[in-house]
């Protein structure tokens, strides 16, 4: 149960920061900052517990790699999906329930940010967060943060920015993207987390 409250705090508080700098504190270069800094921190804080998944994709990565066991896969992404919602929810009455207007992303370009920062952040999780060579390093948290930053400012006016599907869903919850284009995060997401881990297994062959 800590494992699960865990990722469920840790995806609030993402969640929670995306929406109210989007949405009561204003877009610009602050957002992809503190996006960026909230998941670097709350993977520090729970790491140690859960893993710091806070990220549907990521649980994916890491259980095809090997490390999370089967029985908690649906209880994360339950956590991490419970996580968004309430924070969407807290965001919409903080802001005083002010609709913001909803991304008009361009389904290609879209599509091909989210699959590529998606790959980049669950290859960044698996190879700082899980392998054996980088077992125990002080960084990970940061390299996390910094990945899911970088593809904030880089690709964020293209697809939004979720690189997560717990974020897709809540963010369209919030108003910042509409439900018919749900599918262009989820799909992509799901691709890059699988190729990651593709990719990661065939680099480090010997890390079992």
């Amino acid at each position: 149960m800590n494992k699960y409250l865990t990722e469920l705090i840790g995806t609030f508080f993402l969640v929670f920061t995306i929406g109210c700098t989007l949405i009561i504190g204003g877009a610009g270069v602050i957002a992809p900052l503190a996006i960026g800094a909230v998941l670097m921190v709350m993977v520090y804080a729970g790491g140690h517990v859960s893993g710091a998944h806070y990220n549907p994709a990521v649980t994916l990565g890491v259980w095809l790699r090997g490390r999370c066991p089967a029985r908690d896969v649906v209880p994360y992404w339950a956590s991490q999906l419970l996580g968004g919602v309430l924070a969407a929810r807290a965001v919409h009455y903080l802001s005083g329930g002010a609709i913001p207007t909803p991304l008009a992303p361009h389904l290609g370009p879209a599509m091909l940010a989210e699959f590529l920062f998606t790959f980049a952040l669950v290859y960044v999780v698996l190879n700082t967060a899980t392998a054996k060579g980088t077992s125990g390093n002080p960084f990970y948290g940061l390299a996390i943060g910094m990945t899911v930053m970088a593809g904030a400012f880089a690709v964020g006016s293209v697809s939004g920015g979720a690189f997560n599907p717990a974020v897709a869903i809540s963010i369209t919850m919030m108003g910042l993207a509409t439900w018919a284009n749900l599918w262009t995060d989820l799909l992509p997401e799901v691709v890059g987390a699988l190729l990651a881990t593709a990719v990661f297994r065939w680099v480090n062959p010997s890390d079992k």
